[in-house]
């Protein structure tokens, strides 16, 4: 198989994965952690104990999306030195890696530092900042799925 083929394979495949992370840790993990009175015998963890698991969860997802910016990054500026890019796959592109930089440099610290702080910290600056880190998982999942279709849809078009 040709080395480029595979490299566009891989790449296609990392950005599914990321998407689908995505969707899982917003869709699914949250909703169990966040609603764990709901599984456990007893109310067992505070909102702010579901909280901080979740923030750790998320803290080991920027390991992940850290790597994926790089990946991104990489790949599309080769794609760009061949010409083989076009508006949407730079739009998406520069969304998901500045949604991805958001929520991992920006986002997942500033949350964590109010945990560090205690219980007492959690105010409405800070509810304002976890509404903002939504928002910016959900255009972040968007962003990931317009870029692994544009992606797709390059690769199959071109001779």
């Amino acid at each position: 198989m040709n080395k480029k083929i595979v490299i566009d394979i891989v790449y296609l495949l990392l950005i599914a994965m990321t998407a689908g992370a995505v969707l899982v840790l917003g869709v699914f993990v949250a909703a169990v952690v966040f609603h764990s009175e709901i599984y456990l015998t007893l109310p067992l963890l505070s909102r702010y104990e579901e909280g901080k698991i979740m923030g750790e969860i998320f803290r080991r997802f920027t390991y992940w999306v850290y790597f994926m910016s790089v990946v991104i990054a990489v790949y599309e500026v080769s794609r760009y030195k061949v010409m083989q890019i076009d508006k949407i796959s730079i739009l998406s592109a520069l969304g998901s890696l500045g949604t991805l930089l958001l929520f991992s440099a920006v986002y997942t610290p500033k949350i964590l530092e109010y945990q560090a702080r205690g219980e007492a910290a959690i105010d409405g600056s800070f509810e304002a900042l976890h509404k903002a880190s939504e928002i910016d998982f959900k255009i972040l999942l968007v962003m990931l799925l317009v870029l692994f279709s544009r992606r797709t849809y390059l690769l199959a078009v071109k001779k």
